[in-house]
């Protein structure tokens, strides 16, 4: 090889731009003194709910959600536990899954954080996501591949749930789901220490910049997230929310 032609090739590979490795799903975040760990999906990923195996079987855990999807050659990239559910792992609210409603919407106020209205809908559409106060969902039925409903709503049309308040004593590790101005991204975060509902939904709004966001759990917040190092075990899970790409 000349030097004429080894020199050329050195330089069209200095010129020649690396790929970059693509952003990771999941990162942490902080907020004022506070940490949340996030994972991003956008409009058109293969995000999904998970209830039960194809006996009919609740999957209860990440581990069985991820064994299912090997079947389909595809891995879980992120996953959290997504709506509050009863002793069977049933779902207490509406829940879609592919298109199919599995449990109707409930629209009355009631006992518990879910009862605390307004709550809300986390819809998956073909192109775009939406967090839905759960009355205006049932009076114009939206197109949700995936749907899961739980409560309160943490941040309504970028206002604050009227019923927080600043200084509440009542702290849990809490999870939820955000959703941008135009449907393209939502967000999934568990805060890494035990906060109140105020500072969770302000976290949304504030840090985040989610209009509208939903309220999944707390004290059983479970987060699947290779991307730091986090399995969380615990607890058998109802409704899950996870993000897949190919497995290889």
């Amino acid at each position: 090889m000349t030097k004429l032609w080894t020199d050329t090739l050195a330089a069209l590979l200095l010129a020649t731009p690396v790929q970059a490795a693509a952003d990771p799903a999941c990162r942490t975040v902080p907020f004022e003194d506070l940490t949340f760990s996030v994972c991003e999906a956008h409009a058109g990923d293969d995000l999904r709910l998970f209830l039960k195996d194809a006996e009919g079987q609740p999957l209860l855990g990440f581990e069985r959600v991820d064994a299912a999807l090997a079947t389909e050659g595809r891995k879980l990239v992120f996953a959290m536990n997504a709506g509050m559910y009863h002793p069977d792992r049933s779902p207490v609210g509406l829940y879609v899954e592919n298109g199919a409603e599995a449990q109707r919407i409930i629209t009355s106020d009631g006992p518990g954080n879910f009862g605390l209205l307004p709550n809300g809908v986390f819809c998956i559409a073909p192109d775009r996501f939406a967090v839905i106060e759960s009355r205006r969902y049932a009076e114009t039925t939206p197109e949700c591949r995936y749907a899961t409903q739980s409560g309160p709503m943490l941040v309504i049309g970028g206002k604050l749930h009227p019923k927080f308040l600043p200084g509440s004593d009542s702290l849990y590790y809490r999870n939820g789901v955000g959703v941008s101005a135009d449907g393209a991204t939502a967000w999934f975060a568990i805060s890494d220490a035990k906060v109140n509902f105020h500072t969770f939904a302000r976290f949304f709004r504030d840090a985040l910049g989610a209009p509208d966001a939903l309220y999944f759990d707390g004290n059983i917040s479970r987060l699947y997230a290779p991307d730091l190092g986090r399995n969380d075990l615990g607890f058998a899970m109802g409704p899950m929310v996870g993000l897949t790409a190919p497995a290889d």
